[in-house]
């Protein structure tokens, strides 16, 4: 798709081709020649937003570094998915996707350093971790070999599945009980349900996008823009998903606290509507 610039000339997409193996519903470079898919790209602010909230929150409440890791690769998902939709690029595509994988390997190996306390010197913890290091330089190197975008969604779906499963292992796990009381496991559950709830809404929504796409798309220019954006099916699925992410997160996050350290010096608060977690005493983190 071409633009008239002043001139009178003709302006092509400042990014060249699409070399991306995924396209989405959303019109390409439809309203400038920098950004392919606008809504797409700019809803993920709210992903980065989330991310950077929940980090400063991390810092302020003086957890354990590993958390600040996680919260950073959050935000390093949201950054790439900008990147992504803003260009179509397959090299950008890697940066959104790849880190989507990265940080659910991370937070499932964080689910399996169940023993008290942070240290790595621990023989199980760096297993764990290098576990989940040599697992993640393989799928980067089969999917870059490998370049169907089906075949990272499944990865994806498995990890997700998979960090809800031993969440729920750990919640009935009477050693853990021992450790964590009811009303902290109760708060667990509760963040991640509606986490993968929000999750699964959004995902919901980006395939009626994908099926309902020409249908979706007269509706759009029937109503006109701006107003049209909100039918951007695939841009409500960075908003739900990343809503959802970061409920399991803070879940993740909580939970893994109460195993490590003591449950008594953590709670789960709104802050400004957002569920966030805080010190009740603070204590030193390692």
């Amino acid at each position: 798709m071409s633009f008239t610039n002043a001139s009178g000339l003709l302006s092509p997409q400042f990014w060249g081709p699409v070399t991306a193996t995924l396209d989405w519903c959303e019109a390409n470079y439809q309203f400038s020649r920098y950004v392919a898919e606008a809504a797409n790209t700019f809803s993920n602010i709210f992903t980065i937003a989330l991310a950077l909230y929940a980090a400063i929150q991390a810092r302020t409440e003086q957890l354990p570094p590993r958390y600040l890791v996680g919260y950073a690769g959050f935000a390093l998902v949201g950054i790439g998915s900008f990147i992504f939709h803003a260009t179509l690029l397959f090299e950008a595509q890697l940066a959104d996707e790849l880190p989507m994988v990265y940080v659910a390997s991370y937070c499932f190996a964080i689910l399996f350093d169940s023993a008290p306390g942070y240290s790595l010197r621990n023989f199980r913890a760096l297993r764990v971790y290098l576990a989940m290091i040599a697992f993640n330089v393989v799928f980067t190197w089969s999917y870059y070999l490998y370049r169907n975008p089906v075949y990272h969604q499944l990865v994806f779906a498995t990890l997700l599945l998979g960090i809800i499963a031993r969440t729920v292992v750990l919640l009935r796990n009477p050693d853990i009980s021992q450790r964590v009381p009811p009303q902290a496991k109760s708060t667990t559950a509760r963040l991640f349900r509606w986490g993968a709830a929000t999750f699964a809404l959004g995902f919901f929504v980006w395939n009626l996008d994908n099926i309902f796409c020409d249908t979706v798309t007269g509706w759009k220019h029937s109503i006109g823009w701006p107003v049209a954006f909100i039918l951007e099916g695939h841009s409500w699925w960075h908003i739900l998903t990343a809503t959802g992410t970061y409920l399991m997160l803070i879940g993740n996050t909580y939970f893994t606290l109460c195993i490590k350290d003591d449950y008594r010096n953590f709670v789960i608060k709104p802050v400004l509507g957002i569920p966030s977690i805080q010190r009740v005493a603070k204590s030193k983190a390692q």
